[in-house]
């Protein structure tokens, strides 16, 4: 089979390890350096008391076995699926009917209070089994566990983002339409700060990093005004070490702001190119998508046929491919993304490099899958946390979306459950997928999804 399905699975179905927290924890340096790698938007679960490291650690990996219900979409027909968290099996009953899957394994619940790796140690049949089945297995990134070697290595380098941004600066070159932002590194908090206080009183924006982060968290734009407002640059990072925004101590990189104009109707914002690289080496194309970015905080993708305008497409690709050249040259194999934002010229600036499995990769995958058995011509977006306003159970919430999904076909879309352990948070959650053949039924079904949500904090007030 060709194309990036054959270099990812051979078309064949497909064993999914939800191994979210083990590709975060290898990026994780306690205490020395403080860094912290985690996933924005389910719930943080912080004290008003400094939590130790044993504390945060529960609470990264509870926060990642929930975005790790996403293992339901690496492949567009899984044969058994391990997932760290438990989830009811009629969840995975609803997919299948709607992606005309065959049977599905589902081994769930392995790792509460662990990585997905110290759980299959501890189970050493199920393991064992993973290892010598006949399907592949798909993991959402590479880590030590399965051995050290060429794609651990490329993994750990340009998934920091100061080597990413040297590796874009080596391209953009050859590349018109792509601008590279501007980046200088801070071996610390005190050089960051004078750095900031620097460009501050030059007037500029400045998008502090951390060099290695996920869904946004250890990224966020300082403007000027903020940082006077926070009294200083010490100061402002102080407090934004203090509301997780940012990790405490190690270095930052100090990148420029990328102004992409007014926010309006039209405005094509953060792109994201995702490929895939086989075994050979070769790199395949699968897509470019239109991400929703919150801020820094990435929230969904858009993808399918005229989401992104041709021209902004064709200079995604062919840079998102030259970097896939050379991330296959230095080892890496499998999925990779390329970040973009568009300034006010609508050229593509690169913000980093993803060497693992995205949100992005779960729609592209959907949506290949329902042009697989339903017809061509299908649009997804994916949407990872959209507020419930009030706590439900995994039954209450299967419920509650059973009851919006004839609305959501009315409209002419198809709605997918992905996230759905994190209905019970403090600040609870889900994470859905919409189909359909026009950006309108997207959007309304959206509207309609969120109303209801919404209207659930309403109900449980009245019953009170």
């Amino acid at each position: 089979m060709d194309g990036w399905v054959g270099a990812w699975t051979g078309g064949r179905r497909a064993v999914h390890v939800g191994n979210v927290a083990d590709f975060n924890e290898q990026f994780l340096h306690e205490p020395s350096s403080g860094r912290r790698f985690t996933v924005r938007g389910f719930g943080s679960g912080r004290s008003a008391a400094e939590p130790s490291a044993a504390e945060r650690r529960a609470d990264r990996l509870r926060r990642a076995h929930h975005y790790a219900g996403l293992a339901v979409g690496y492949s567009p027909e899984p044969a058994a699926l391990v997932l760290p968290a438990e989830v009811d099996r009629a969840w995975i009953d609803w997919l299948a009917r709607e992606l005309d899957w065959g049977p599905v394994e589902l081994f769930d619940g392995l790792a509460p209070g662990g990585t997905v790796a110290e759980a299959l140690a501890a189970r050493p049949a199920l393991a064992e089994r993973l290892a010598t089945g006949p399907e592949p297995v798909l993991f959402w990134g590479r880590t030590p566990d399965r051995g050290q070697g060429p794609e651990l290595a490329a993994v750990r380098r340009y998934e920091a983002k100061d080597a990413a941004h040297g590796l874009f600066t080596s391209l953009a070159q050859d590349h018109p339409g792509v601008r590279v932002p501007r980046q200088e590194p801070a071996d610390g908090p005190r050089a960051a700060a004078r750095l900031l206080a620097a460009r501050a009183d030059r007037g500029l924006a400045t998008v502090l990093k951390s060099p290695h982060g996920v869904g946004g968290y250890g990224t966020v734009v300082v403007t000027p005004e903020e940082l006077s407002a926070a009294g200083g640059a010490r100061a402002l990072l102080r407090r934004l070490v203090r509301e997780d925004v940012l990790p405490p101590g190690g270095p930052l990189l100090l990148e420029e702001y990328v102004d992409g104009g007014p926010a309006g109707t039209g405005r094509l914002r953060d792109l994201t190119f995702d490929a895939v690289i086989g075994a050979d080496g070769r790199v395949h194309p699968v897509g470019v998508g239109e991400m929703a970015v919150d801020g820094t905080s990435y929230q969904g993708v858009t993808v399918g046929p005229g989401v992104v305008p041709p021209g902004a497409a064709a200079t995604a690709e062919r840079f998102g491919l030259a970097v896939g050249e050379r991330l296959a040259e230095a080892g890496h194999r499998g999925w990779y993304d390329v970040d973009f934002v568009t300034d006010r010229e609508r050229r593509l600036a690169p913000t980093e490099a993803n060497l693992r499995l995205t949100g992005p990769a779960i729609a592209f995958v959907l949506r290949h899958r329902l042009d697989q058995v339903r017809g061509p011509g299908h649009l997804v977006r994916t949407l990872d946390a959209m507020p419930l306003g009030a706590r439900l159970s995994q039954e209450a919430l299967h419920g509650h979306l059973d009851r919006l999904r004839p609305a959501c076909a009315r409209l002419g879309a198809t709605l997918l459950p992905l996230i759905v352990t994190a209905g019970h948070e403090p600040d609870p959650v889900v994470g859905l997928a919409l189909a359909a053949r026009s950006v309108e039924a997207l959007d309304g079904a959206e509207a309609l999804l969120g109303a209801a949500h919404h209207a659930l904090g309403r109900m449980f007030e009245a019953l009170r």
